[in-house]
């Protein structure tokens, strides 16, 4: 398969996102400064050839980008035909890589958790990937556990593997970047996490006297053992100061409640700004909420990463 000519332009680094203040009398009272760390915009001032690449709405854009680009590299560098990777129903993360894939003329394989899913309509998410040129290969909860034997099972041997959301060493490096970004403008970086690759990068690039804040979309507080051992594998040990706030998932990954969804909608009124519900509206609703609590002094500046957009 051929590479597109300006694959170069596709890997290089973005500039950096911008940042954007949100002037808003629910955190002001407080004494809390808010930011939003726009990383949804990632890629819009990069200039694609679009007669090549095709439409650039569709590209990876956001923390999924900065993990991916690493291992995207490593796959081109290494001469690999395809990718394979791990997601759920809604998955971002198969999104962005059946994007990066058709981009880069790569194959994509994506193994789906739930193979009751085999026989239904795609959801629009999933449907994105096979617009994509993403094989889809649905596995039953139990068999998606071994992670290692899938590929083969796939028919995916000799693709480059990329993790479940794309977390590990490279992507680390990758989200170091945008901490790097972040350093000396303000106090607290908070993100959304769902397998912690993020959160492990952001708080290793953060600047002395800066502390990472990760709000999991996921129950069961396991995330805090997958970010030091991701830190492990990365940069041989623990890096930077970061913290969970848990209990602000709303019933668990990809579950949008009433109330949420009403809150979302309302930070969109408020701002004038799109709101992801499944990562981002959980991540400003928790950092109102310690907000409200004092969790934060008087002078506090938050930037909360807006990771992508609905």
């Amino acid at each position: 398969m051929n590479r597109p000519a300006n694959v170069d332009v596709l890997l290089q680094p973005r500039p950096p996102s911008p940042l954007q203040e949100i002037r808003d009398d629910r955190f002001e009272r407080y004494g809390v400064r808010l930011l939003l760390k726009r990383d949804d915009l990632i890629h819009t001032n990069v200039p694609w050839d679009t007669d090549l690449l095709g439409p650039v709405d569709l590209y990876p854009p956001g923390n999924k980008w900065r993990k991916l680009a690493p291992n995207l590299r490593a796959a081109v560098a290494g001469g690999y035909p395809e990718l394979v990777t791990f997601g759920g129903a809604y998955s971002n993360h198969l999104r962005a890589t059946a994007a990066a894939g058709r981009l880069l003329r790569l194959g994509t394989v994506g193994i789906v958790r739930g193979d009751e899913l085999a026989g239904r309509p795609l959801n629009d998410s999933l449907a994105r990937c096979a617009a994509d040129g993403m094989r889809l290969h649905f596995v039953t909860r139990s068999a998606y556990r071994d992670k290692a034997a899938l590929p083969a099972l796939a028919g995916a041997e000799g693709a480059y593997v990329i993790p479940e959301g794309g977390s590990n060493a490279l992507a680390l490096h990758g989200c170091a970047e945008l901490g790097r970004e972040l350093a000396g403008v303000c106090d607290v970086a908070a993100v959304a996490c769902g397998t912690g690759g993020t959160l492990a990068g952001l708080a290793a690039g953060l600047g002395a006297g800066q502390r990472a804040l990760g709000v999991p979309v996921v129950g069961g507080g396991f995330l805090g053992a997958e970010i030091r051992s991701l830190q492990a594998a990365a940069f041989g040990g623990p890096a930077g100061d970061w913290s969970l706030a848990e209990g602000y998932a709303h019933g668990g990954y990809a579950r949008v409640p009433a109330e949420l969804a009403l809150f979302a909608a309302d930070f969109e009124s408020r701002h004038g700004l799109p709101v992801e519900r499944i990562y981002v509206a959980k991540l400003l609703w928790a950092l109102l909420a310690l907000t409200r609590e004092g969790a934060f002094p008087r002078g506090t500046t938050l930037a909360a990463v807006v990771t992508g957009r609905p």
